[in-house]
Parts: structure tokens; C-alpha cells; sequence
């Protein structure tokens, strides 16, 4: 039997040979009281992002001071950077700007730059240009402009290519280029924007070699990405969807509508820490809504969830996988008190799930771990362990590296929540319905001290992975331990697992 894990080269599969102050919830009972049963929401408590349909418009006239790109101008925009200081504000009169006819080609700003657009300024990358925007300069400002028909290459972005820090990107349109139509930066501000069409991701949100903290993804819609379907191209790459998230340190991604991309809609992978994923509205994309891997310290909490994962999870479902593919997924990740967050635990609070493919899944893969060779973050350790080469034998088979040196899905509060499912909208009989905690039997490598058991039992019975106070419509079904092990309501609130105190179920019934 084949379970699956998650990783940068790999989404899932299995690997055996190679913005506001919450209360913390206490696990043990010495670090803060509970807190009370939220209320579940009915429904999204902002309105939803549309600012594809009906964008802001720029300004209409140059602001005082300002110098006037002219898009007649073949690279007009490139010169008149590199001939003005730090500082300058240039406003995109409107039309077609574009840059000269290199794949290089490309705008450098300076530190402090603005670039406005006027309504309908275009910055158009005619299929040749790879960047629109790079360059390491901090606190550059783009706003109202539309950046399209660039060609970036995979992985990498066309603006803010280089991830230099402190740029607003904000009511702006990126549509219609290869690769991630936006890279970021420490304290990077993305608000309001159109993410829309792009080869890869919406945005790829990763600094090579630096610090990315502070970042805000606010009142963006995010749509339509992966259009070059790279799953297709390379098989469990794990690279695709909305947004991907690597290594960032301090993440408020709040009211923005991620919908209809291929892929997974918010994917933070390797590292990340200390996320508030609020208010958002996630839905229709082909893979799961969230996916939060090998990461510490987050709140999930008032977004409404709803008809994402058909595609993936569909099709895995039809090749007799048992595995319970969620729409908000966990992978080896946890509420880790050492890592300093604003909160220290993984907290999903008040969300609304609605006809998606299955669930919530609390997975941790046995086998996964700091120098594993089945590690697929390869060449990355926990956060609590700095020297990778010290997770190996035999230090590695005695504490504190036996605990520190595996990323652990502990921690996990799941808590008033709303899940609604109706079979017959998701059309499905099966696999569809899953909750689930679990693990798989460790088998590798041989050296490894976490073979057999021990993982799945950790998941399941110690490592404090709690659902409670949450209401159920719909036929749902749970797995724990291991994805033969699946439950009614009644068998998950009883021992062992004592799953959902306060919670609600009304199975009869349709979401």
C-alpha cells in the first residue's frame, strides 16, 4: 500500500526508498486558560475580493512632480529609471508601454521609485521580456498598472524578480505571463491586486539566501493560475497554484479571493512560520485550498472554504488511493512554543467548509525528517536544528534530536468550525467525506529511529491534535492512525480517540 507525503519536488505521495492578538489555547494546562467554544460563522465576514472584474483606477493626470512615461517610446520606461534618482514617482501615461525587444530587458528601479498608472497603462512584455521589474532597490511602489506577457522562467518571477524588500504592489493587474506573475520580498505589501492567468503561480513569495518577513497579502483575487499546468509537465513537482509560500517568517494573508486556479489555492512549503490566514473566501480550485507543510505556528480561522479539490481529489479517488486527500491539509506541521510567533500552535477556528473533497487532514510522515534521504525538502532541517549533519547516527536516536530534528504535526486545534457536505453537489459516493489524523508505518531509512509505529501513534493519541466544539452536515466519515482505520462520529468521540467534544452531527442531512 502507497501513502503520501508532501514536499518541494514532491506533492503528495509516498516516498520509502529514496492581524490581531488571539488568546493561546493551553495544551498541557500550564500556559493559558482554553478558550471558549467560538461560535461557527454562517458565512464570509468581508465581501469578496472582485477586483478582476472592476479594478481601481490610476490617476488621470501626472502628480506634481512626477515624470511622464510615454509609451510611443520603446523602452521609455527603462531609460527614464536608470536617468533619474532614488525616489523618483513616474506615472504610465495611457497605452502599451513596452521594453525593448530582449529577453533582459527589463526595469530596474531605485530605491524609494514609484510607478503609477493612469487607466489603461499597460507594461507589456510582447512574449519576449522574461522580467518587468528587478533589481535588488528596497521600498518601491507600483500601483494601477497592469504587467502582462512576460515570460519568466519556472520558478522564478517577472515583478520584484530578484525579491528585494519593503515593495507595495497594490491595486494592480498581473495577468497573462510564464512562470509567477509576482515575487516577494521582506515586508512586501500586496494588497488589492489582480493575480490572474499566470503560467505558475499567482505569486511565489521566496528569497534565496535572505529573510522574508512581514509579508501582507491583502484584498487581492488570485485566479486562474498555473495556466502551463506544470503537475502535467513534472509530475509531482509541487509547484503550482495560487500562491506558494517558502520560509516566511510572519505572514498576514487576510480577505482575499483565491478561486478556479489548477492546483492548490495557498500553499505554505518548508519553514514557514507565524501565518494569519483570515477572512479569506477559497474556492473551485482543482486542488486543496490550503496546504500548510513541514511548518510552524499558524491561525486559520473565519474563511469560507468552499468546492475546491474535485479535480485532484477526484482523481485520486478514481485509482483506488485510500489516502483521505483534504482541502485544507497538514503535513507535518505544528504549533512549536520555541519558535517565537503570535501564537504557538496551529490554530483552525471558525471557518465555514462547504462541499469541498473531504476535509481537514492532520498527516505526518514517519519517514520525513532532518537528512533523511526521504526528506523531499532536500537540504533543509527543522527550524530547531541548525546543523543538519547532526540528525544522523547515533546522536539522532536519543533526545533532544529525536524530537528536533522531525517536523511534527502537534499542537493542532480544531474549534468551531462549520463543514457541510452534499454528496450529490461534489458528485461522489465515496472518499470525498474524510476527516482525518494520521501517519504511516516507518520503514525508512534503515537507520532511521522512528521505523514502525511510533509516528502514527504520536499523530493520533500524544502530540495533543484536537477537534472539538464544531458542527457536522453531511455524511462524514474519519480516519485515524492509518487510512484503514475509518470511524463513524461515534467510534471518533469515543475512546480512544475522544475526538469533538461539543460537536454537532446532523449526517442525514445535505450541506
Amino acid at each position: 500500500m502507497a501513502l503520501p507525503g508532501v514536499g518541494i519536488r514532491s506533492r503528495y505521495r509516498w516516498l520509502p526508498a529514496a492581524p490581531l492578538a488571539l488568546a493561546l489555547l493551553a495544551v498541557t494546562g500550564c500556559e493559558s486558560a482554553p478558550d471558549p467554544a467560538p461560535k461557527p460563522t454562517a458565512g464570509p465576514s468581508t465581501p469578496v475580493a472582485r477586483v478582476c472584474a472592476k479594478p481601481a483606477a490610476g490617476p488621470a493626470k501626472a502628480p506634481a512632480g512626477a515624470v511622464t512615461v510615454d509609451p510611443a517610446v520603446v523602452g521609455d520606461l527603462a531609460a527614464k529609471t536608470r536617468s533619474n534618482p532614488p525616489n523618483t514617482t513616474f506615472w504610465l501615461s495611457p497605452g502599451r508601454h513596452t521594453l525593448r525587444p530582449h529577453r533582459f530587458a527589463q526595469v530596474v528601479p531605485k530605491e524609494g521609485n514609484s510607478y503609477l498608472g493612469a487607466p489603461g497603462a499597460v507594461l507589456d512584455g510582447r512574449g519576449t521580456s522574461q522580467y518587468a521589474f528587478g533589481g535588488t532597490a528596497r521600498d518601491v511602489t507600483i500601483r494601477h498598472l497592469t504587467v502582462r506577457s512576460f515570460v519568466a522562467p519556472h520558478d522564478e518571477g517577472v515583478v520584484n524578480h530578484d525579491s528585494a524588500d519593503g515593495w507595495v504592489i497594490e491595486h494592480s493587474t498581473i495577468r497573462d505571463n510564464s512562470g509567477a506573475g509576482l515575487m516577494a520580498g521582506a515586508r512586501q505589501q500586496v494588497r488589492a491586486n489582480c493575480l490572474r492567468d499566470n503560467g505558475q503561480y499567482g505569486m511565489n513569495a521566496y528569497k534565496g539566501g535572505g529573510k522574508l518577513r512581514g509579508l501582507v497579502v491583502e484584498g487581492n483575487e488570485i485566479t486562474g493560475n498555473n495556466t502551463d499546468d506544470w503537475e502535467r509537465k513534472r509530475p509531482g513537482c509541487g509547484c503550482t497554484g495560487g500562491v506558494k509560500f517558502w520560509a516566511v517568517d510572519g505572514a498576514d494573508v487576510r480577505g482575499n479571493w483565491v478561486h478556479d486556479n489548477r492546483g492548490t489555492g495557498l500553499w505554505a512549503d518548508t519553514n514557514n512560520n507565524d501565518f494569519r490566514i483570515e477572512d479569506n473566501t477559497i474556492e473551485a480550485n482543482d486542488g486543496a485550498a490550503l496546504i500548510y507543510e513541514t511548518s510552524y505556528n499558524a491561525v486559520i480561522r473565519r474563511n469560507t472554504i468552499r468546492r475546491n479539490n474535485w479535480v485532484e481529489g477526484r482523481e485520486r479517488a478514481e485509482r483506488g488511493d485510500n489516502f483521505p486527500y483534504a482541502t485544507v491539509y497538514l503535513s507535518e506541521s505544528g504549533g512549536e512554543p520555541r519558535i517565537p510567533a503570535r501564537t504557538d500552535k496551529i490554530k483552525i477556528q471558525r471557518n465555514v467548509l462547504e462541499d469541498n473533497w473531504s476535509g481537514i487532514t492532520l498527516w505526518e510522515n514517519a519517514d520525513r525528517f532532518c537528512n533523511s534521504p526521504a526528506n523531499t525538502s532536500s537540504g533543509d532541517c527543522t527550524l530547531l536544528v541548525k546543523d543538519t549533519d547532526r540528525c544522523a547516527r547515533p546522536g539522532i536516536a536519543t533526545e533532544p534530536l529525536h524530537s528536533d530534528c522531525r517536523w511534527k504535526t502537534q499542537r493542532v486545534e480544531v474549534q468551531g468550525n462549520r463543514f457541510l457536505l452534499d454528496k450529490s453537489v461534489v458528485d461522489c459516493t465515496e472518499m470525498c467525506d474524510r476527516m482525518a489524523v494520521l501517519a504511516n508505518y516507518g520503514t525508512y531509512p534503515k537507520w532511521s529511529p522512528y521505523r514502525g509505529r511510533g509516528v502514527a501513534d504520536a499523530v493520533t493519541h500524544k502530540q495533543h491534535n484536537r477537534w472539538r466544539d464544531n458542527v457536522y452536515v453531511g455524511p462524514w466519515r474519519f480516519v485515524a492512525h492509518d487510512p484503514s482505520r475509518v470511524l463513524d462520529s461515534a467510534r471518533w468521540q469515543g475512546a480512544p480517540y475522544r475526538q469533538d467534544a461539543g460537536s454537532t452531527f446532523r449526517a442525514r442531512e445535505g450541506g
